[in-house]
Parts: C-alpha cells; structure tokens; sequence
C-alpha cells in the first residue's frame, strides 16, 4: 500500500508540472496519469468526481484530484495531494508579486513558452475528444453539449457555468425513472457529519463578522478582509478559472482598487505560462493587495497564503464532505441519472473553450501544425505530456 502511495505522489508531482492548459485539458491529463498508465482509479471513478467537482463551487480539477487522493489514501493523501499540487504555482505568483523584476523580464519569459500555447490547446482537443467519445452517446447528451457550446459563446457571463449545469443535470435526471430510495436516503443522511457542515458555514460567517468589526485603519483589517473576500468567492465560483479570473477583475480592481489594472492583466499574463491550477493566481492578488496596503514581504506572503487557502478551502470542505458518502449518494436515482447531464456540459464546456481559445492563433501554420501534432502524439501514441512541452520549450527558446 505504501508503494501505491509513492507511486501516486510521483504522478501528483508528473501532474503538477505538466498540467498547463487549465481544467478544460487537466481532465485528459488526469485520465493519462491516474486512470490508464496505472489504474488508481477506473475511467468511471474519474468521471463521476469530474461530474461531481462540475457541482460544486471551486476549482474543478482540485477537487478532482483531491478527490482521487481520498480514494487512494484517504484524508492525508488528499491534503497532501492538494498541497503538492497547490504550492508550486502559488510560490512563484508570490514572488512575481513580491518582485517586479521578475515582471520586467516576463515578455522574455513568454516568448520561450509561446508554444504552451498550441501544446495546450491540443491537449485541450485531446481531451474534448475522449470524454466526448465516452459521454455523447446519445441524442439528449448532444443536444445538452451543444447548447453549452452556444450558451458559452453568446451570452459570456459567469452565471452560464452554473446554469448550464444545473439544466443538463435535470434534463438528463427527468429521463431517468426514479425507484424506492428510502434506505439509501437513511445510511446517506447517516453518514453525515453536522460538525463539519457547521465548520463550513461559521468560517464564512465568523471571517465576515470580524471584518465588519474591526476598524479598518487596524492592522489587522486588510488581512481579514481578504481572507472573507477569497472565502466568499470561493463558495460562489462556479466553472472554474474562466470565472475566477473576471470575477476577480470586478472585484479587487474595479470595485475596490487593491490594485491596478496594468498589475492585474502583467500577473495573469505570468500565470497563463506556468503549470498548475488557474486558482494559484489568487496568490499573486493577495501578495499584491497586501503590499497596496503598505505591508512588506512578510505581509504579503500572508496575503498570498491568506488567498490560496480562502478560495480553495470551500470547495475542499465540500469535496472531502462529499465522497466519503459518494457511492451511496450516486445511487439515488435522481443524482445517478443527472451525472450524464452534467458530463455531457461538461464537454460542451470543453469545446467552447477550445473555440475561444483558438481563436488568438488564427491561421498562424506554425501553431496550427503543432496542436494537430499534440492531438496525434497523445491520441496515437503512449508518448507523455512533460517530453511534448519540453519540446515545445525547447522550439521557443531556438526560434
């Protein structure tokens, strides 16, 4: 058992570094480094967690693979999990905040990685074409991938993530026939735990008490104050990145002015390149705030650790929660036949974000020919993701 654990750290590792693209092309990732090279878990298992995190607020494929380090070695492995997956990018948003030296030299940066890019969006393709493969297996499963498709493209607003998700999880539960679930129902209700349901709603509720209270000219304001903001909106970001980062704009620029616009846009730019969650970006807000504020580095390294935790630790509440009881809560009827709904938005999320994503790239051969290739080697091939964007690391740098 403890050579399966260090084998899975190793690939949580593999992942962490590899994992560009953002949640639309962890999914493949995921599939290749937990589910076919070595079958921690089944294809189903993934999905269904997939499918579960879609649900849930926070960051999709945290709650994924924390998820899947709860199914392999329970709660340590999971928070482990999460931390080796967290860290990295967080650590180096931080210091890209804490130093604007590093932001001066961010144009070079970017062009040694400027075919992540492609790399991604091929690995984004990849993975568009196995779920697909596996999820739109019927009429209704297109038609509700489809409508996420436009639904994604026309009216770009957050509120599409959730609704869309909700809608494709009832169409597809009302064609399922609902069965006696009473005895489910009991050993579901049996196996949860009020004390952490209670912890999750007092974080929120004690954070935004304290931060109404306490004068704002203290000390301790600023950080109190960020912690309930990143807390809050970690409860209410659904869809993952594409929303935190909007979401994120509105709120710390436009309406309360932690920082600047050109601050903004030169840290996101920053964590576009590197591997890791989407939501290692909030770091990088909190460090920056914080040093808005007239704190030194000490101060803005809280601000970083203040912001990572407070967005992630909702949705990582609510996963840990969640599975313990996942098997017997997929067993209701209802929730079982909904999955199908919620996987096949899932995949029309996929596709409109490799539409939008391709977009920047136009008819630009290069680029172009580098996506089809990924899609191939990963499709075709039992190449790994790390020796592709080290290649294409090794094209920016000589090109």
């Amino acid at each position: 058992m403890a050579k399966r654990q260090l084998l899975f750290i190793r690939n949580v590792i593999f992942f962490t570094f590899t994992a560009f693209g953002g949640a639309q092309a962890h999914i493949s990732l995921l599939l290749r480094y937990f589910v076919k090279n070595t079958h921690f878990i089944s294809e189903e298992e993934l999905l269904e967690l997939n499918a579960l995190a879609q649900v849930l607020p926070g960051p999709a494929s945290t709650q994924t693979l924390v998820g899947i380090g709860y199914k392999v070695g329970g709660l340590k492995l999971a928070i482990f999990t999460f931390l080796i997956w967290i860290i990295p990018s967080a650590a180096i948003m931080t210091l890209a905040a804490i130093s604007y030296a590093m932001l001066d030299q961010k144009q070079q940066f970017v062009e040694i990685l400027k075919f992540i890019h492609p790399i991604a969006l091929g690995i984004v393709a990849y993975g568009a074409y196995n779920l697909g493969r596996k999820v739109l297996v019927n009429e209704v499963a297109i038609f509700l991938a489809f409508g996420a498709v436009i639904a994604t493209l026309v009216l770009r607003n957050a509120y599409v993530f959730p609704l869309a998700i909700l809608i494709g999880g009832m169409v597809s539960s009302a064609i399922g026939t609902p069965t006696d679930e009473a005895q489910i129902r009991v050993r579901l209700f049996a196996n949860i735990n009020p004390r952490k349901l209670s912890y999750f709603i007092g974080v929120l509720l004690f954070m935004a008490m304290l931060g109404a209270i306490i004068n704002r000219t203290s000390p301790f304001s600023l950080p109190i104050r960020l912690f309930e903001n990143f807390y809050r909106n970690g409860i209410f970001v659904f869809g993952g990145g594409q929303v935190l980062v909007p979401l994120m704009f509105t709120e710390f620029v436009e309406m309360k002015h932690y920082l600047l616009q050109s601050d903004f846009i030169s840290g996101f730019a920053v964590q576009q390149v590197l591997p890791g969650p989407t939501f290692s970006f909030t770091s990088y807000l909190g460090a920056l705030s914080m040093k808005q504020g007239g704190y030194g580095i000490s101060g803005q390294i809280l601000g970083s650790a203040l912001a990572v935790l407070g967005i992630n630790l909702p949705g990582l509440i609510l996963v840990l929660f969640i599975v313990p009881f996942w098997d017997d809560l997929k067993k209701i009827t209802r929730i079982k036949y909904s999955l199908a709904g919620i996987n096949a938005v899932s995949v029309g999320f996929i596709i409109a974000a490799f539409l939008l994503l391709i977009k920047p790239i136009g008819f630009d051969l290069l680029p172009i020919s580098i996506l089809i290739s990924t899609f191939l080697i990963l499709n075709f091939t039992k190449i790994s993701p790390p020796f592709i964007i080290l290649v294409g690391i090794l094209l920016g740098f000589l090109i």
